[in-house]
């Protein structure tokens, strides 16, 4: 984890430093962190995985916006905004084999000091998360929270290289052989009646042919009378 200094200069302990002053001050900082770094996040990451150690960057600025208090007053209240990018490898669901999983996260807090506090205000936002601040602040925690959070529900590839096979369904191969014996015995059932006409045309006597015989047989007969 690198540290970086703030735009109020001095250095930020992303594993420790007070929130409210960070915010207050209106200071920014950035660095990166490892999934290695990430005890929840690194046991997402399969064994097979061709890198388990990726590398996340993160950036982070406080604020303050007056709000208005309960006397009617308006005060000054600590923001946070967190950005996340990078990629971790995690399992597809639906072949089984290590994909690359990319982040982009961005997030907005309002610190409190209790967790009472942060239990009963008031969430007008859905963008905008509660959190309790200290003068000890874990960013790594909170960086982990929000890469656990962001993880699909159904991880995937958008297109697998191949399904596993413990995944393919008879059913498919099945429909598929009868698609082709259907199509077979079509074919098969357009011929045997077309046989069957050829058979039956071969069988009886043109109508035309038996008339030109009749007619032949009666002027013959005429002759004799």
């Amino acid at each position: 984890m690198s540290q970086h200094s703030g735009k109020a200069g001095g250095l930020v302990d992303p594993h420790a430093f007070d929130v409210f002053e960070f915010a207050r001050s209106g200071r920014q900082a950035a660095g990166a962190v490892r999934v290695s770094q990430l005890p929840r996040m690194l046991n997402e990451v399969p064994a097979d995985a061709p890198d388990r150690d990726t590398l996340f960057t993160w950036q982070a600025e406080g604020s303050t916006q007056p709000e208005l208090q309960d006397d009617g007053t308006e005060a000054a209240q600590p923001y946070l905004r967190l950005a996340l990018h990078g990629s971790a490898w995690i399992e597809c669901q639906r072949c089984l084999a290590p994909y690359e999983q990319s982040f982009d996260v961005e997030a907005a807090y309002r610190l409190v000091a209790t967790e009472a506090e942060a239990e009963e205000f008031p969430l007008d936002e859905d963008e905008l998360d509660v959190i309790v601040g200290s003068r000890q602040f874990d960013l790594v925690d909170l960086i982990e929270e929000e890469l656990l959070l962001s993880l699909p529900l159904v991880p995937k590839h958008e297109v697998c290289p191949q399904v596993h096979e413990s995944l393919v369904s008879g059913a498919a191969g099945e429909h598929a052989s009868d698609a082709g014996d259907s199509g077979d015995d079509e074919s098969e059932g357009e011929d045997s009646v077309s046989g069957a006409l050829d058979e039956g045309d071969a069988g009886k006597p043109n109508p035309f042919a038996a008339l030109e015989a009749l007619k032949r047989g009666g002027g013959e007969g005429g002759n004799k009378h």
